[in-house]
């Protein structure tokens, strides 16, 4: 019996031993391929996101994702696949594919809870709207490639989804007006304005038409007349049309029926839906009072380092009259021409090459370019990145809003370029899609709290670049430093405390030294997409907060490249996921 028995418990470790493996190589084996299908399917259903990534098999469609059967088909994807993980044994899965689990679950869960607020009852907005970038792909300089005929073609026939999704908006829209879901009025002013400078007479002068004026040397007579009459033909009665229809629904009927509240407490169960987009862009479980608090914190100790910069400059007078020196005095309007002021910013990078392999051993091969916003948005746009092309056809781009040149300040350029180009957004974003052995949802996955967060956090790195060696540089960093801690402020002030506009100006006219015209935009920002201007200060301070953690972990030990490598070599993550990575990674170097 005694021998048996060993026998027996022998028999049974062997298969242990042999079972745990090939359950967890199975486990990881389904993993990898929901995350594909996922990912599959979600490109198909929404089209422009694939063709952001560089997928162009549905560059002939522009979904109607905000029609009722559009959303069914979100709800029932994200449905499906959480039922889907569900199946795994998330205890047997570790390292990359845990994180994997993790990041794809949350990501799927966050996003069937957005599906239970009325978001698709106002489609268009002065920011981060459709309309607006429709104009940006139809102008042959964004993501739809026009190298070839086909391509073309394919936007021909986003021209007429284009028209499909029109429609769609005004039922929307009115449907929102019955209900009490309206945009605040003076956002529709403004998209008034913005589709006023689309709407021209001469169809040759339509923002449109620049990829037939753009043609390919290589295309023949024929395929040129062709497709010339075809987008005039489209550009005529499938866009111009769809603007100007939206545009007199708007001014006739929409507007007279808008709230002249500020935020999202206005609407009918506004808070709940702020709630929600707070945790959706901060991915943290902090709430908008919370936020509040730390921003009113931040304003008060950025305030009292812009005081002693101030007076270390010698300048005599309050922190306001400081403000107002800085945005009047002719020396910091030095430029004469849009391409002076883009040539300024591509000095930047040139100071800094040489510093940047003592900060970085990961960087990223993607081109880079700097390049003047469109006209048609620039008065209404902020500095902006874009994406690379994953297949390197297109570069990433630091987009400049410049309405006129002579009035561009330049106070505040180096920190702009740490953030939006290098090392901040263009080192990130292109960084983390070159990661070819992320899951293909991972490589092109964006949590505002990392990124901008990120981003953010390279401001500080000035010095160490070396930049701001000139005080008014530096003093221009404490002011983006200082505008991000203001939203913090009048976003949870607007949208959760009953803040109107005028009072978001206001405190942000206290307490920064942009011009009016410029707090108005912003202001106005934070109203067109609450929660997103939280997501800046959330990541910044979670990633300070992990290298100071790290730096008192490891002491000598602690190098800055390689914990700037760690951050950036699995992509965005959420601030919980990425905090707990990095307290894995400080135990490793311990």
């Amino acid at each position: 019996m005694k021998r048996m028995k060993k026998t027996t418990a022998a028999a049974i470790l062997l298969l242990l031993a042999t079972t745990l493996p090939i359950n967890s190589a199975v486990q990881v084996k389904s993993l990898n391929r929901i995350m594909n299908d996922y990912f599959e399917e979600r490109l198909r259903l929404f089209p422009l996101e694939a063709t952001a990534v560089g997928d162009h098999r549905y560059d002939d469609q522009l979904a109607n994702d905000i029609s009722l059967e559009h959303l069914a088909r979100q709800r029932a994807l994200y449905t499906n696949y959480l039922s889907e993980l569900s199946r795994l044994d998330r205890s047997r899965l570790k390292g990359e594919d845990a994180l994997s689990y993790d990041v794809l679950k949350r990501d799927l869960e966050t996003r069937l809870q957005g599906l239970r607020f009325d978001d698709h009852l106002m489609p268009v907005r002065q920011f981060w709207s459709l309309p607006l970038t429709f104009a940006q792909l139809g102008s042959g300089k964004s993501t739809h490639p026009f190298r070839t005929v086909k391509d073309y073609e394919n936007f021909l026939s986003r021209m007429r989804g284009f028209e499909a999704w029109t429609e769609t908006a005004i039922t929307n829209m009115r449907e929102g007006a019955a209900r009490g879901i309206t945009q605040p009025r003076i956002l529709m002013e403004r998209v008034l304005a913005q589709f006023q400078a689309l709407l021209v007479d001469d169809v040759t002068k339509s923002i449109f038409y620049e990829p037939v004026r753009n043609m390919p040397a290589e295309f023949s007579r024929e395929e040129r007349e062709r497709l010339d009459a075809s987008y005039r033909k489209a550009i005529t009665e499938e866009v111009l049309s769809s603007y100007r229809k939206l545009y007199d629904f708007i001014r006739t009927e929409y507007l007279p029926k808008c709230r002249t509240t500020a935020g999202l407490s206005g609407i009918p169960g506004g808070r709940e839906v702020y709630a929600h987009l707070v945790r959706q862009y901060t991915t943290t479980s902090l709430t908008p009072d919370d936020f509040f608090k730390t921003g009113m914190s931040e304003v008060r100790r950025i305030r009292a380092e812009m005081e002693r910069v101030k007076n270390e400059a010698g300048f005599r007078g309050d922190l306001k009259s400081f403000f107002d020196y800085l945005r009047t005095d002719k020396k910091f309007y030095p430029f004469r021409s849009d391409e002076e002021v883009l040539n300024a910013y591509r000095m930047i990078e040139t100071r800094m090459q040489s510093a940047l392999p003592q900060l970085f051993g990961i960087t990223p091969h993607a081109r880079f370019e700097v390049r003047a916003t469109e006209k048609f948005r620039a008065a209404s746009a902020s500095e902006e990145y874009e994406r690379p092309a994953p297949d390197g056809t297109r570069p990433g781009v630091f987009y400049v809003p410049i309405v006129d040149a002579k009035k561009y300040n330049s106070i505040r350029m180096e920190s702009l370029f740490l953030h939006e180009a290098i090392p901040g957004h263009h080192y990130q974003i292109s960084i983390q899609q070159e990661q070819k052995e992320l899951p293909r949802f991972r490589q092109f996955a964006i949590y505002g709290a990392y990124t901008e967060g990120w981003a953010l956090y390279t401001e500080s790195l000035g010095r160490e670049l070396g930049l701001y060696k000139d005080p008014y540089q530096y003093f221009g960093m404490l002011t983006q430093d200082m505008h991000r801690a203001i939203r913090l402020v009048v976003d949870t002030g607007m949208h959760w405390k009953g803040w109107t506009r005028e009072e978001a100006i206001r405190f942000s006219l206290e307490n920064e030294g942009l011009s009016e015209d410029r707090i108005t935009a912003e202001v106005e920002r934070y109203m067109a997409i609450p929660g997103q201007a939280l997501s800046y200060k959330a990541g910044q301070l979670s990633i300070l907060r992990l290298r100071s953690k790290a730096q008192r972990a490891l002491g000598p030990r602690f190098q800055l490249r390689a914990f700037h490598d760690e951050i950036l070599r699995d992509g965005a993550l959420p601030l919980d996921v990425l905090e707990s990575k990095i307290n894995d990674w400080i135990r490793a170097q311990k």
